[in-house]
């Protein structure tokens, strides 16, 4: 697979790098990237932040970063795929958390996206990921 060209930012994905063997993005030539699962956690610690809020808002940051770190000059507002999955009931403050950083993230257009409840996440602690693929427009 040598045409493809694997990333990960600093801090937490360099761990998972060498802990877990994973790639945070891949390109995939010419100009399709595809992003790892992102969870809320503090992309320099790995510590999965409290409140499902705070995760969702740093699981959307963090993607941005990985796509920003693999390249996409535009991040997460070059993105047409969402997949979230979240712990448990997908309730109305998840639901309105996931759409406040759409609005944010995704000002321009609206990705399409799968929701799914999980019973869990890699990490005990997880209660939300993100993966997306996203076209770079260079």
């Amino acid at each position: 697979m040598s045409n493809l060209e694997y990333s990960h930012y600093e801090g937490y994905g360099d761990y998972a790098f060498e802990t877990y063997r994973y790639s945070q993005a891949v390109r995939v030539p010419p100009n399709r990237v595809e992003c790892s699962g992102q969870g809320g956690w503090d992309p320099k610690t790995g510590k999965c932040l409290e409140t499902w809020q705070e995760q969702i808002d740093q699981a959307f940051a963090n993607v941005d970063l990985t796509l920003k770190t693999a390249g996409v000059k535009d991040g997460f507002k070059s993105v047409f795929s969402i997949k979230s999955y979240h712990v448990g009931t997908i309730d109305s403050t998840v639901l309105e958390a996931m759409i406040g950083n759409l609005k944010k993230y995704a000002p321009g257009h609206k990705p399409i996206w799968t929701m799914l409840g999980v019973a869990t996440l890699a990490l005990p602690e997880m209660k939300v990921e993100i993966d997306v693929v996203a076209i770079d427009e260079k």
